[in-house]
Formats: C-alpha cells, sequence, structure tokens
C-alpha cells in the first residue's frame, strides 16, 4: 500500500475523531443553551451511568424552516424539539443542544423511556407558530455507552453521529 492509500483511508476516520471532538466541546462549554434552556454538560452522567443511552437529534432540512417562514418560527421549532426531548428524556436523563439545529441526550436508565419510535414521533409532529403549521422531522442517532470499548463521551457522542448519519442514508424521519 502506498502512503497516498493510507492517507485516504484515515481520512473517514479523522473526520469522525474531529467532529466527535467538536460535539463534545458544544457540549462542555456551557451549561444551558439561552434559547431552548437545555444543559449542555453531560459527562459526569455518562462515567457514572453504564447502561446510558448517548443521543444525537439533527433536524431535517431545517434551513428550509427558517429560509420560508423566517428566524421566530425555526426558533419556536427549536425550543419544541428542545420540550419533546426533554420530556421524552424524564427525571432519567438530560437532554441539550449543540447547537444550530443540533441535540443531543444523556439517559441513565433507558427502559425508563418510551422508546426510540415514541421519540422519533413526538419530534416529527408539526409545530404551529402564529397559526401556520411547520412540518418538521428529525434523525436521530444512539449509542449505548456498554457497546463502547472506551466509554468517553467523545467516543459516545462520534458513534451516535456515525448512526444518525447512517439513518439520514436511509432517508428523512429514520432513527438508526
Amino acid at each position: 500500500m502506498d502512503a497516498q492509500t493510507i492517507a485516504a483511508a484515515g481520512l473517514p476516520a479523522l473526520r469522525w475523531a474531529l467532529h466527535g471532538g467538536l460535539l463534545w466541546r458544544r457540549l462542555a462549554t456551557a451549561r444551558r443553551d439561552p434559547l431552548t434552556g437545555l444543559h449542555t454538560r453531560a459527562e459526569h452522567l455518562l462515567a457514572k451511568h453504564p447502561g446510558a443511552l448517548v443521543l444525537l437529534v439533527d433536524l431535517d432540512d431545517f434551513k428550509a424552516i427558517n429560509d420560508a417562514h423566517g428566524h421566530a418560527a425555526g426558533d419556536a421549532v427549536l425550543t419544541a424539539t428542545a420540550d419533546r426531548l426533554a420530556e421524552w428524556c424524564g427525571r432519567h436523563g438530560i437532554a441539550a443542544r449543540l447547537g444550530g439545529d443540533e441535540f443531543a441526550a444523556i439517559v441513565t436508565d433507558p427502559a425508563h423511556t418510551a422508546g426510540l419510535f415514541t421519540l422519533r414521533t413526538a419530534l416529527d409532529e408539526p409545530v404551529t407558530h402564529h397559526g401556520q403549521v411547520l412540518g418538521v422531522s428529525a434523525s436521530v442517532g444512539h449509542c449505548h455507552r456498554d457497546q463502547l470499548p472506551v466509554p468517553t463521551l467523545t467516543d459516545a457522542l462520534s458513534t451516535a453521529d456515525a448512526s444518525m448519519y447512517a439513518a439520514k442514508g436511509h432517508g428523512r424521519r429514520n432513527t438508526h
């Protein structure tokens, strides 16, 4: 194998590592998101709960909502998504906004949630803003902490991110 082939093979892994580090930094830098009020620090939950479930949620075509209906409508969608994710987590986890239209959650006891299908259904419910019904859909990726070789938040977020993009590869409105 030549150096070019080795470098090409390593680029996807490097991209996932960099993106995972970026997600971790976003999650660790602030305690609460000013728009949604969601938590943004979660490393301690993952460390204390070996059965934890880590989720990444990305709103599909969010830019189109902002472009067609304005930023206030986009903020309403973000707030509704935050509320739905936090409600799904309940008292067994925390929801976080990473920035833009990307959210994360860590659930310490996934058995006490309504399940991923229920979450996806809730996230795909339309949002009404000033009398307009806005269609919303989200892609959800997940990772179980106990399935990671090294149970760090960075690795969990990277794995959930890969899962989310695999769901997007199957089309919108998917959970992987």
